[in-house]
């Protein structure tokens, strides 16, 4: 694996930090990741975003959607065994989990949801309005003209 310098980046801007910070986990993240639960990131509209989980097993009860510092981190755990139960067969994973997703700036959770064995979190991208693109009206003046003294 490539390492990547990032040293000209924090000394050529300001204010990139965590942009840099986020390139830095990205590229030194683990390849033996953890891969339970499966998850889907959608694009459901210009500005919406939707975060699926497959939580089969788990009830509303026993899951967790959080907002902290910047990230939206989803965990499980499930509350009781029913260990009355004999299993010949044991496919239905519901160990105790925690994913952390990484939002951008300007991105907040609008709600979640939990139906058919899938966890659904919706985010949405809000620009400031001191962040919108806008027009300058360019000024037009005549031009001066001095008057001479005869």
């Amino acid at each position: 694996m490539r390492n990547l310098d990032l040293a000209p980046l924090y000394r050529a801007t300001v204010g990139f930090d965590r942009l840099a910070d986020v390139m830095d986990r990205a590229l030194t993240a683990d390849l033996a990741a953890p891969t339970y639960p499966p998850y889907n990131i959608e694009k459901t509209g210009d500005d919406n975003y939707r975060i699926s989980v497959a939580v089969a097993g788990f009830s509303a009860d026993d899951l967790s959607v959080e907002l902290r510092d910047g990230a939206v981190i989803v965990s499980a755990k499930k509350a009781t065994e029913d260990e009355d139960r004999n299993y010949l067969h044991r496919g239905i994973a519901t160990r105790a989990f925690e994913r952390k997703f990484t939002l951008a700036d300007h991105v907040r959770v609008d709600g979640a949801s939990h139906v058919d064995g899938m966890l659904h979190i919706d985010l949405v991208r809000e620009i400031p309005e001191a962040l919108k693109p806008r027009r300058i009206e360019i000024a037009k003046s005549a031009p001066k003209v001095e008057k001479l003294d005869a």
